[in-house]
C-alpha cells in the first residue's frame, strides 16, 4: 500500500524563529522630522532573524501596526518556549513560513515615537535629563521610515527584497516604496490604505480625547508619578478594538450573551460578555503601552497621505520601482477593500507590477493577524519572486 501523503501546512506548524535577542542602535547625528523639529540621541529597538546573504539581497523589513513592537516572532532570551507568548506575527515569520527565516534576513524595529525601546515620549530628553512627555514632537509615518532606513544602513542592508506590513505597518511599507524607490524590490501592503478616511480619523479622535480628559493625564507629564492615565488609555483601546473586529465576528463570539446568569442586573455594570471582553482588552493594553505613544501613533496615521503634495495618487506613485502585493479582507470596515482597490488602480495607472487579492474572512481588520493560510498562499510565492529579482538587481550593481 502506498504511503499516504499529507499536504504541508506551514501556518499550522510549530517551527519557531527561535530566540531573538532584542538590540538597540543609537543613531548618529540629529534627526530632522517632517514637522521641522529635530531629535538628538535617537535610539532604535530592533530584532533580526536569519542571515544576510552574500549579495545583501535577501533582507525583508517587517513593519508593525499601532500596538506592535520589534518582537515579531520567536521567543526572547530566558523565556520558556513552551509557555512564552511568541512574537506578534509568529504564524507568518519563521522557518518554512510565509516570511521564511531560512531564506530571508528579517528585520523588525519598534517605530519612532514608540514605547518599546525606540525613542518616544517616555524616553529621556538629552537636553533636560527628564522624560520628553508632552515636549516630544509629533512624528509622521515618513519619519518612522527614515529611522528604519538609517537602521538598515547600520546593519549593512543596502537593498530590501521586500517591505511587509499590515495596517499602520502597511502605511510604512507604501511610504518606503515612494521614499526609497531604489532600495525596495517588493512591497506587501496588507490590510492597509494610502490614507485614512474620515470615519477612521473620527475613531482616533475619540480615543485621544478619552486620554486627554483623564484626570491623571497631567498634560502628558505623568512619568515618575504614582498614577498614569490608565482609564483614558483603556477606553481608547476599547474604542479602537471595536474597529478591529467585524459585526459577524462579534455576533459569533458574544452575541447578546450575559456573563453570568440569564437575568439582567438592572444596574450600570458590565454584564454582557462583549462588555467584559472589551474591559479585559483595555486592562491588558495599559500594562504594556503608553498613553502618549497612543496619541502620537494615531496622529501619525491621521496625517498619512501617500499622495503627499502630488495632484493625484497616481502622480505620487510614478517614481516607484517596486512590485506590489496588495491584500484586503472582506469584513474589514476600517481599511476597506474599496480603499485597497483605489491603491491598486493608481499603481496600474503608472504601470507598476501589482497583484491584488481580497481575502474572505469574518475577522474584520484583525484578519491580517488571524488568517495565516490565505496569506501564506499569497505572500510566500510573491516573496520567492521578489528574492529572485532582488538578487538579480544586486548582481548587476556588484558582480562577484
Amino acid at each position: 500500500m502506498a504511503a499516504t501523503q499529507t499536504c504541508r501546512r506551514p501556518w499550522e506548524e510549530t517551527a519557531s524563529a527561535g530566540v531573538s535577542e532584542p538590540r538597540t542602535l543609537a543613531l548618529d547625528g540629529a534627526l530632522t522630522l517632517a514637522g521641522k523639529r529635530t531629535l538628538r540621541g535617537v535610539e532604535v529597538a530592533y530584532e533580526t532573524y536569519g542571515r544576510l546573504d552574500e549579495w545583501g539581497a535577501n533582507a525583508v523589513l517587517v513593519c508593525h501596526a499601532l500596538s506592535g513592537d520589534a518582537h515579531v516572532a520567536g521567543t526572547r532570551p530566558g523565556e520558556d518556549p513552551e509557555t512564552a507568548r511568541p512574537g506578534w506575527w509568529d504564524i507568518m515569520v519563521g522557518p518554512g513560513k510565509a516570511i521564511d527565516t531560512d531564506r530571508f534576513f528579517v528585520v523588525c524595529s519598534n517605530v519612532l515615537g514608540g514605547c518599546s525601546g525606540t525613542t518616544g515620549p517616555g524616553s529621556v530628553d538629552p537636553d533636560t535629563g527628564r522624560p520628553y512627555g508632552p515636549a516630544f514632537p509629533l512624528v509622521t509615518i515618513e519619519d518612522m521610515v527614515d529611522v528604519q532606513a538609517r537602521l538598515l544602513d547600520a546593519l549593512g542592508v543596502k537593498r530590501l527584497a521586500a517591505v511587509v506590513g499590515g495596517s499602520m505597518g502597511g502605511m510604512q511599507a507604501l511610504s518606503w516604496a515612494v521614499r526609497y524607490p531604489d532600495r525596495v524590490t517588493a512591497v506587501v501592503a496588507d490590510a492597509t490604505t494610502p490614507r485614512l478616511g474620515a470615519q477612521a480619523i473620527a475613531f482616533h479622535a475619540v480615543g485621544r480625547q478619552a486620554i486627554l480628559e483623564d484626570p491623571h493625564y497631567a498634560n502628558g507629564d505623568y512619568y515618575g508619578g504614582d498614577v498614569r492615565p490608565d482609564s483614558g488609555l483603556a477606553i481608547a483601546r476599547m474604542i479602537g478594538h471595536i474597529t478591529y473586529l467585524s459585526d459577524e465576528s462579534m455576533h459569533t463570539k458574544f452575541g447578546r450573551r450575559l456573563r453570568e446568569g440569564d437575568d439582567y442586573a438592572y444596574e450600570f455594570v458590565s454584564e454582557f460578555e462583549v462588555e467584559t471582553y472589551l474591559a479585559y482588552q483595555g486592562a491588558r493594553f495599559v500594562e504594556r503601552f503608553d498613553a502618549n505613544t497612543y496619541l502620537h501613533m494615531t496622529k501619525a496615521m491621521d496625517y498619512f497621505d501617500l499622495r503627499g503634495e502630488a495632484a493625484t495618487l497616481a502622480d505620487a506613485l510614478r517614481g516607484v520601482r517596486s512590485r506590489f502585493l496588495v491584500t484586503s479582507f472582506s469584513s474589514d470596515w476600517l481599511f476597506t477593500t474599496a480603499q485597497a482597490k483605489q491603491l491598486v488602480a493608481a499603481l496600474r495607472m503608472v504601470d507598476a507590477e501589482v497583484w491584488f487579492s481580497e481575502i474572505e474572512s469574518a475577522y474584520g481588520h484583525d484578519a491580517f493577524l488571524l488568517e495565516p493560510e490565505a496569506q501564506y498562499e499569497l505572500i510566500a510565492p510573491f516573496l520567492t519572486e521578489a528574492l529572485v529579482e532582488s538578487t538579480r538587481r544586486a548582481r548587476e550593481v556588484t558582480p562577484l
